[in-house]
């Protein structure tokens, strides 16, 4: 009896009938086919979030290099800003005349010659924010780089005052008086 399955040992013993042991084996054959179809069902299911998964992460690589590049191209903005800059900007006097003008709602001040003070006036001259300190250009060089990114130029009040259209557009207040 070593050499026999447990299935045959109880038919000779009379235990089970063979109608039982084909019940059983027509059962056990149907288990099986349905946990192989559940396999590969959960398999089909595990390949879909796999690919749902890929998806994500490209859609997340693509917005990150898509940042990246932003960022890279700031950048380069920037060093072409101050690249005109230095090309272009005037000598500051510091024993000069002071000009003072407003740069996000404070007074600052730049010691200048007269000549390039009455430029500054006539606004063929602009300040230009370069970091924590500001440099004197010439006006088109100034347009350029509003062009660029209009944050690093300072408007100058004396250019933007004529163009109001207020009923005291008449009346000028003069921008040369020394403070």
């Amino acid at each position: 009896m070593a050499g026999q399955s447990l299935q045959d040992q109880l038919l000779k013993s009379g235990l089970v009938t063979s109608a039982q042991v084909k019940t059983v084996k027509t059962d056990k054959h149907k288990q099986v086919q349905q946990q192989r179809k559940n396999k590969i069902a959960a398999q089909d299911e595990a390949k879909q979030l796999a690919q749902q998964a890929k998806a994500e992460q490209a859609e997340k690589d693509r917005l990150l290099n898509q940042q990246r590049h932003q960022e890279e191209l700031q950048k380069q903005l920037v060093v072409q800003i101050k690249q005109l800059v230095e090309a272009n900007r005037l000598a500051q006097a510091t024993d000069g005349e002071a000009y003072h003008f407003a740069d996000r709602g404070k007074i600052k001040t730049l010691y200048v010659s007269s000549n390039v003070r009455a430029q500054l006036v006539a606004g063929q001259v602009n300040v230009v924010r370069v970091g924590q300190s500001y440099e004197l250009v010439p006006a088109q060089v100034a347009e350029k780089i509003r062009q660029k990114d209009p944050v690093w130029v300072i408007d100058n009040p004396a250019s933007s005052a004529g163009e109001e259209g207020s009923e005291y557009a008449g009346y000028q207040v003069p921008d040369d008086l020394i403070w």
